[in-house]
């Protein structure tokens, strides 16, 4: 048999190509903002040649870029081939905003961007390269698939495209040439070999299970546990509110960002996580919202999906989708903000004594093993019930300065999808000392978004005063000499945060 080669999508992957519709696209994405003079061409605007040479031989790193989908006949289980007509050009786009172009039109640009579906007949993202911002600014826009990489592979698609210093250096592409793809016999062959041997996995576990009878037992009934809870959460609906309408496909996009060290003060002061005080942030903004809209808070039970990673550490840096799902209630009938934040701390203790992520992972391996279409059913039931309000993902970043080209990133605004009659995502990213929260939204249902990420930005300064901190709503921007990756001995102690002025950013 010829050599030919192909990747298959584990059923959460390609769950997110069965999710999406004409109006929820689910490709996830980010805003990066950096120094444009390290960049800067003869002709005076960013050199766009240099950026598609650099970006070819990033390339090198991520095989999956110059993937493309295929389709095993009858089971209709995608898998990823290589693109022989890959064009580079395609995917890496240069665009201006007409100077000096404010951070409102880099918003909109944007949302325009996140508003258009990828075209699946190609590897499936997109990167844009924006020049004319105020402050002789650059903007970096991506935009992927949701079933090419979750948070944290996203982390690590960053580390291959940034470095660590101000090194500008482009080192030739290699050549690359597709390798073949399978005939469609192939494909159905082995898809056929892939589910037969589901039988023999569960020959082997049975043996191991007597072999041990005690932990089979024990493991048995945690799986039950799990799958019992990942159903049951899924199917209890939260309540209807303004964010859960008919959405259309246009976007509208915000951000803003927190001093992450006072965030940290919150938690230190009041208890909790980091992503406690999130959560607990994020129903602060939502019950004045809602009050706001002229709502009832008090009669409302809203809930956040929270996306939990379950990467291992020997699968860091391959693309892809590690991660489960846990429904945290969100206390918008509180009217304490100290109280709110013990609320959520008291529904995240509880989720980790639960099996519900465990449960989800392992419907994920049974619809992966059998049929793909057992966990993308189970996940479209969980939104057709409204078992949560909206999607609430936060992702950790390097804590130290990253460039492209040598050029300083100074802010990265994070994109998350929205799901179906879901009107607003948030997405957190922390980088270099900051917090930043990107707000994707659809464009006819919250025209008032603004006043959301107002609220965010409220909830944050009511936290720092019940944590007795003294702190900006905006995290401080990087400085603008050039930096390097801080060593232990020249990290800041813990608990001190560099002094800093607010900054209004306009929307």
């Amino acid at each position: 048999m010829p050599y030919s080669h192909y990747d298959r999508l584990t059923a959460l992957d390609a769950s997110f190509l069965a999710l999406e519709d004409d109006v929820s696209h689910m490709h996830v994405g980010s805003i990066g903002i950096f120094d444009a003079a390290p960049l800067r061409g003869a002709h005076g605007g960013i050199d766009h040649g240099r950026i598609e040479a650099y970006s070819e031989a990033a390339l090198a790193r991520l095989p999956r870029f110059r993937q493309r989908l295929q389709w095993v006949p009858l089971y209709g289980r995608p898998v990823w081939i290589d693109d022989e007509r890959f064009n580079l050009h395609y995917h890496v786009r240069h665009t201006a905003l007409p100077k000096p172009g404010d951070l409102r039109q880099l918003k909109r640009l944007a949302g325009r961007i996140m508003s258009q579906q990828l075209d699946r007949g190609k590897p499936l993202w997109e990167i844009w390269y924006v020049e004319g911002l105020e402050g002789d600014r650059f903007a970096i826009i991506s935009k992927v698939h949701h079933c090419m990489v979750d948070g944290l592979s996203g982390v690590d698609l960053m580390a291959a495209l940034m470095r660590v210093d101000a090194d500008a250096s482009v080192v030739p592409a290699p050549a690359w040439m597709p390798r073949p793809a399978p005939g469609q016999a192939q494909l159905l062959a082995d898809e056929a070999l892939h589910r037969a041997a589901l039988p023999l996995a569960a020959a082997q576990a049975g043996r191991a299970a007597l072999a041990h009878p005690g932990a089979a037992l024990e493991a048995g009934r945690d799986a039950l546990v799990g799958v019992y809870e990942a159903l049951t959460a899924g199917l209890t609906p939260a309540s209807p509110c303004p964010l859960n309408v008919a959405i259309g496909p246009h976007r509208r996009f915000d951000w803003t960002r927190m001093d992450l060290a006072a965030v940290k003060g919150i938690r230190h002061a009041l208890g909790g996580t980091v992503n406690d005080v999130v959560l607990a942030i994020v129903a602060g903004a939502l019950r004045r919202f809602l009050r706001s809209r002229g709502e009832r808070p008090q009669d409302l039970a809203l809930r956040a999906m929270v996306p939990v990673s379950v990467r291992r550490a020997e699968q860091r840096g391959t693309l892809g989708n590690r991660v489960s799902f846990v429904l945290a209630g969100l206390p918008v009938g509180e009217r304490d903000a100290r109280q709110r934040l013990r609320a959520v701390c008291a529904t995240t203790a509880q989720l980790k004594g639960s099996q519900t992520a465990h449960g989800t992972e392992l419907l994920e391996e049974l619809s992966d093993r059998t049929f793909l279409s057992l966990f993308v059913e189970v996940a479209r039931l969980g939104a057709r019930a409204r078992s949560y309000n909206l999607v609430v993902t936060n992702v950790p970043g390097p804590p130290f300065p990253v460039y492209f080209l040598g050029a300083p990133m100074r802010e990265i605004y994070p994109v998350v999808p929205l799901y179906a009659d879901q009107a607003l995502g948030i997405a957190l990213f922390s980088y270099d000392g900051g917090l930043f929260w990107g707000f994707n939204a659809d464009w006819d249902a919250l025209p008032d978004l603004h006043d959301i990420v107002g609220h965010v930005d409220a909830e944050f300064q009511t936290l720092c005063a019940a944590a007795g901190l003294v702190s900006p709503a905006k995290a401080p921007a990087p400085s603008r000499r050039r930096q390097r990756r801080p060593t232990r001995a020249t990290r800041p102690a813990a608990g001190r945060s560099p002094r800093t002025r607010t900054a209004k950013t306009p929307r």
